[in-house]
């Protein structure tokens, strides 16, 4: 509606305008007639008869003039008035929209989507360009998404290849073993150790494919739920260890209920590998996102897992067994429901390990 309240105002404005024009040239085209002698006779009030001065051929050409003047100008200036009201309209209200949204058309063609469409006026066109750049962010966002899974991928593949080299090269020793028949019992019990291990891996693989795949599914879960349900899981990891459960004490959020439990699941089943004796689990909710934070008194987390965060097929010095899947599919997870997953140790305490998740508190 706005634009077409603009371009009603300036037709109305330039058409008054062309008017106004109008009546001005017929003011001046008769001003300039009444110099000139008009001919023909005029009867004076005695009833005398007067004969009047006959323009000459010259005048009588600059009278006709002035006619047509007068007539074109008729038609001639109420066309202007709309043409220049057009013209205003462009140059005022379409413009710089259409420049603006031919710009970024051009630069998304060419994939390039690190700008940001201004907005020149708040009405229909304005509108248009604020969704464009609506749009321009969900494809800056989506193109960074594929380009953050394709980069996992490959350091995925990358570390997956890598870990299979010792298997297969132990594997390959012991089949020569065996050809040579010089194996022994021990050759036999390492050869199945490293298939194991090397299905282990594969499993291990297919997992993390599968929870890149997986949907968030919001849905509504209740403070008092998600205190028992920790409870229970701890219980089930640690339950010989003293452990401590804390969550806001009442309240419902709108979360992926089972992404956060299987998170939880990882962090108590990790923190209980080291605790020497307790456990603790606060869940904290912060402005648009619940925090959720396993804490154990063991030795801490090593510095270079610290610093670079977990990574697919991870192992810990203290652990030669464990692959460190549980924090690195914890970090996707925290990931994909727009939060992150930190971990620190705590000086004189053990490690702690904060996953974030964003949520919408229910009304």
């Amino acid at each position: 509606m706005e634009l077409k309240r603009t371009f009603l105002v300036l037709s109305v404005f330039c058409v008054l305008v062309a008017l106004l024009l109008l009546g001005l040239v017929f003011m001046i085209c008769n001003s300039i007639s009444s110099f000139f002698p008009s001919g023909g006779i005029e009867i004076l009030a005695d009833g005398s008869i007067v004969k009047l001065e006959a323009p000459t051929e010259a005048q009588q050409n600059i009278l006709s003039m002035l006619g047509i003047i007068q007539i074109v100008s008729c038609i001639a200036l109420p066309m202007g008035g709309l043409t220049l009201s057009g013209v205003l309209y462009y140059h005022i209200k379409l413009k710089q929209p259409i420049s603006t949204l031919r710009n970024g058309i051009s630069r998304i063609q060419n994939h390039d989507l690190d700008f940001s469409m201004p907005v020149h006026f708040d009405d229909e066109l304005g509108q248009l360009c604020a969704a464009f750049d609506t749009m321009r962010e969900e494809l800056l966002k989506s193109n960074q998404e594929l380009w953050r899974q394709a980069e996992e991928r490959k350091r995925l593949n990358a570390a997956f290849s890598h870990d299979l080299r010792n298997p297969i090269t132990v594997l390959k020793g012991t089949v020569k073993l065996l050809r040579q028949g010089t194996a022994d019992e021990q050759a036999i019990d390492r050869l199945e150790n490293y298939t194991l291990r090397i299905e282990q891996y594969v499993e291990a693989m297919s997992s993390i494919q599968r929870l890149g795949q997986m949907p968030v599914r919001i849905s509504e879960c209740s403070y008092s739920l998600l205190h028992s349900e920790l409870e229970e899981t701890a219980k089930i990891f640690a339950g010989a260890l003293e452990l401590s459960v804390s969550t806001p004490d009442k309240g419902t959020i709108l979360l992926d209920h089972g992404m956060v439990l299987t998170v939880a699941e990882n962090l108590i089943g990790n923190a209980a590998r080291f605790a020497k004796s307790k456990i603790t689990i606060l869940v904290e909710q912060k402005r648009n996102f619940l925090h959720l934070s396993v804490t154990d008194d063991g030795p801490g987390y090593p510095v270079e897992l610290i610093q670079s965060g977990p990574k697919p097929f991870g192992k810990m010095k203290e652990d030669s067994a464990h692959f460190g899947m549980g924090l690195y599919s914890s970090q996707i997870l925290c990931l994909k429901h727009g939060g992150t997953l930190t971990l620190e140790n705590k000086k004189g305490y053990g490690a702690t390990a904060v996953a974030s998740f964003q949520i919408n508190q229910k009304p």
